[in-house]
This record gives C-alpha cells, sequence and structure tokens, in this order.
C-alpha cells in the first residue's frame, strides 16, 4: 500500500468530521469502477485510514461481494471467535453484528483480540436506516495520542486481557464462535492462538487471551491503540443486561470482559476515559443507499450509532496480517 497520493481521479469531498467521501456518482458498472480505482482507494486509505465511496449503487449481497473482492489482495475472509453469531451471505459477506437498535455500539478494531486480523474492513448500505445508524470511524493513533500516558505506559507494558465465558444466555455459543461442535478440535485452536481455556461441568467454556493494545502500523510504523479494552468490558452491556446476568451467572460468568494483561479488572472510570478519547476523534456521515465504507483496521477504529427504522448494513474483512 502506498504512502504517495496524487490527484485523485474522482472527486474527493474532504470535510471537518466526516470521513474522505469518494464520488463514484453513475457508476454504470460498480465492479469496473472498483477495479479501475482500486490503486487510488488504497491510496486514499494509506492517508486517511478510511474512505467513504459514495454513488455506486450497490443492492444485494452478490454484487457487493464482488465490488469488495476487487480490493482485496487474498478475497474476503470469514470471522474467526465472533462474540455475537452472524449471517453469512456470499463469497465472505456477513451480516452486520447483532446489536440492539437502541444502543450505541463503542468504537473498537475488529478482531483485534487474534494474532492475525484483518488489515481491511469493509462495510455496505443496501437499506439506510430512517434515522441514525452511522457507522462512526476514529484514527487509533491520534487516539493513543489522547489517552493519559500513565495509562498508555501500563497497557503497553501489560497489554490486555480478554475473558470469555460462551454460554447459552447471550452472544455466540462457544460451537458457533469456533466452528465446530468438536471439543478437540476447540482445544487444539485455543492451544495454537495462545488462548487459555477450561470447561464447565454444564458443558460451558472459558477463555482467556492476552493481547498487545499498542500496535506499529505494518506499512507506516506508527504507533496505534488498537485493541477492544472499551467494547468487550462488562462495562459495554446495558446495566440491566449486566446486573442480571451478575446474578445468574456471578461475576467471573459475564459472556466477556476485558482486564488489565496482569489480570487485574478494569474499572468503568478506565473505559470512560477510553470512550471519551474515542469521541473526541471521531468521524461519521449518515449512510445512503449503495455506499461503501473501506477501512484499514489496523488503524482505524469504528463503531454504530443507534438508530430507528430497518437498517441493512453487510460487512467483508480482507487480508489478514501477522502483527
Amino acid at each position: 500500500m502506498s504512502a504517495t497520493l496524487g490527484p485523485p481521479a474522482a472527486p474527493l469531498d474532504l470535510q471537518a468530521g466526516r470521513p474522505p467521501i469518494l464520488r463514484a456518482d453513475g457508476a454504470a458498472d460498480p465492479v469496473g469502477w472498483t477495479t479501475h480505482h482500486r490503486t487510488e482507494v488504497r491510496q486514499i486509505l494509506a492517508r486517511h485510514g478510511s474512505v467513504l465511496v459514495r454513488g455506486l449503487g450497490l443492492r444485494d449481497p452478490a454484487l457487493t461481494a464482488a465490488v469488495m473482492q476487487r480490493l482485496t489482495s487474498g478475497g474476503l475472509r470469514p470471522e474467526r471467535e465472533p462474540f455475537a453469531p452472524r449471517t453469512r451471505l456470499v463469497d465472505g459477506l456477513q451480516s452486520a453484528t447483532p446489536w440492539p437498535a437502541t444502543q450505541q455500539m463503542c468504537l473498537h478494531h475488529e478482531l483485534s483480540y487474534v494474532p492475525d486480523p484483518p488489515a481491511f474492513l469493509f462495510f455496505a448500505c443496501l437499506v439506510p436506516p430512517a434515522r441514525g445508524g452511522a457507522t462512526p470511524v476514529g484514527d487509533g493513533a491520534a487516539v493513543l495520542a489522547a489517552l493519559p500516558p500513565a495509562l498508555v505506559a501500563r497497557f503497553e507494558r501489560e497489554g490486555w486481557l480478554l475473558v470469555r465465558h460462551y454460554n447459552d444466555d447471550v452472544g455466540a455459543s462457544w460451537a458457533e464462535a469456533f466452528g465446530t461442535g468438536d471439543r478437540a478440535a476447540v482445544e487444539q485452536y485455543c492451544r495454537s492462538q495462545g488462548i487459555e481455556f477450561s470447561w464447565d461441568p454444564d458443558g460451558g467454556l472459558r477463555t482467556r487471551q492476552r493481547r498487545r493494545a499498542v500496535v506499529r502500523h505494518p506499512v507506516d510504523g506508527r504507533p496505534c491503540w488498537f485493541n477492544q479494552v472499551a467494547f468487550l468490558s462488562e462495562w459495554a452491556l446495558d446495566p440491566d443486561v449486566r446486573e442480571y446476568l451478575v446474578e445468574l451467572h456471578g461475576p467471573d460468568g459475564l459472556p466477556f470482559t476485558t482486564r488489565f494483561g496482569d489480570g487485574e479488572p478494569i474499572g468503568q472510570d478506565v473505559v470512560d476515559v477510553i470512550n471519551e478519547a474515542y469521541t473526541a476523534h471521531t468521524l461519521r456521515e449518515p449512510w445512503q443507499a449503495g455506499d461503501l465504507l473501506v477501512l484499514d483496521n489496523i488503524r482505524t477504529a469504528h463503531g454504530r450509532d443507534a438508530y430507528e427504522g430497518d437498517r441493512t448494513v453487510v460487512v467483508g474483512m480482507a487480508d489478514p496480517v501477522r502483527l
């Protein structure tokens, strides 16, 4: 991916508070347009970390997947270890993560808890919501610079810990998350990925995985805040849901939470500080039908605003990179 950006061949709209918008208005052949402008899109990503392509007229999963494929090096890849089940569509395309429409989804980097997360993330809007529902984005380098130095130093030193309890109450089951109902296969996968695991007497699965919270971008080397410390925290759960789950399973039985790398709990105050840094560096643009949002997943976090009405946004992930 080149960091040199010449004059764009398609109109590029740069405005404060919004991601870059590349105009493809009236593209009669969305796949052909994407093939022709592939280098341009990748160059914009190298400079800005995100780009919204408007005017492609994406309306169905098959066309959308074909367009996304043109921007990848190795095609779309299925998600691994999801915290909530998605619907698989065509050619690696998936539904957006199920999340209550009335709740904000805070910013995070997709699959930052696996050793080889996707370098690129794609969102396409097939049906825009009646109100709200944007996919906000935030620069991980800017967020890192905005966080308290002492907090950053601790996360750099210790990393972060994702603790999960797979059960039948909330989120994906362990069979859905690992793509198999074979315990031996799950155990083998966990060992290969550096995941500690234990089985409950009732068949539930508990896992712990320690990951880095700050990484260097594989292309330009810039340090980036890259994790899901806030998003997968127990404090991101609806308070009533959290209270119910604690009563049902105990404080150590929540479906997911995050800790400092040494195992110490992360308080709501820390999660609030992280989310405030994200908020200060968030860009957003309301969805229009047919839009395509392309993200450099290592550099750029994403979330989802609350919304009203129907909303169909589909997701593609591509080009895993070993950080």
